[in-house]
């Protein structure tokens, strides 16, 4: 596909790559679902010199965007490198998808999980008049609070705290976690649980999780008191020179710690869809 000619592909995201790949300058995205959102920040992360993007999407997309870590944390990667911006626009404003370079307007049309039909439009006047408009809309519309740290930024503050054999742990549990298809954990969990299988302090991976901008220590404490009571995970004191003992984490059940570092999250979800309800 060019930019300049419209055709149906198997899906959105086949589409996406195409455009992507050939525009120049700064693209406005406008209108994307989440799954579209999804696509994009996976797109423009594994690509080698990815565009500038603005994108104008319902709030409630980017606060689904925000509950995912995984994607979150990549598109604030893509936000410090300024190849990404986001901001809300109020639902009455979007109208269908639309993706909008400087050579030409795409309009996406999916039918169903089959086909993605991208229509293209590289009137110059038409052209010039939707990002005109659009752009307008961007300065008016409000910023978001991704409120998430970058990828690489947890992965080497992980390392150097920890070493580079729990930062492995954690990647492989956080894809694993996004290969489930319902009951994940969410980064906390993930934090607390890797930090249980290498029998961590929770003082230190709390403060950790706090100074990097994961989530803060009230947080960790409480979703740690509930591992415990769910038998995901364990605790015992540790004495310290002075102050109240310190709780090391443990791994709450036998399954746990025999299991393979891909497996922990199939196994915690056994464990609870087992528990007395």
């Amino acid at each position: 596909m060019t930019i300049s000619g419209s055709r149906v592909g198997p899906s959105v995201v086949e589409n996406l790559q195409t455009i992507l790949a050939e525009a120049s300058g700064e693209i406005i995205i406008v209108g994307f679902d989440e799954d579209a959102t999804g696509d994009l920040v996976e797109i423009l992360a594994e690509s080698e010199d990815p565009p500038n993007v603005r994108l104008l999407v319902d709030e409630d997309v980017l606060k689904w965007l925000r509950d995912d870590f995984v994607l979150a944390s990549t598109a604030a990667e893509l936000l410090e490198a300024e190849r990404l911006d986001m901001r809300a626009v109020a639902p009455e404003q979007l109208d269908g998808e639309l993706v909008v370079t400087e050579e030409a307007v795409v309009s996406l049309l999916t039918p169903d999980d089959d086909q993605s039909a991208a229509l293209v439009t590289d009137d110059r006047e038409f052209v010039t008049a939707v990002r005109e408009c659009w752009s307008g809309v961007w300065e008016e519309s409000e910023e978001f609070a991704l409120r998430t740290p970058a990828y690489s930024r947890v992965l080497e503050t992980l390392g150097e705290e920890f070493g580079s054999e729990m930062t492995s742990d954690f990647r492989t549990v956080l894809e694993s976690v996004t290969e489930m298809d319902e009951g994940e954990l969410d980064e906390v969990e993930v934090s607390l649980l890797v930090a249980a299988k290498h029998e961590q302090l929770l003082y230190d991976i709390s403060r950790w999780g706090e100074d990097t901008g994961v989530a803060s220590t009230a947080t960790f404490s409480r979703t740690k008191t509930r591992l415990e009571e769910q038998g995901v995970i364990d605790t015992e004191k540790v004495p310290i020179d002075v102050g109240r003992p310190r709780l090391r984490l443990l791994l709450g059940d036998e399954r746990l710690r025999e299991a393979d570092t891909e497996e922990l999250p199939s196994v915690v979800r056994e464990l609870l869809s087992a528990a007395p309800a």
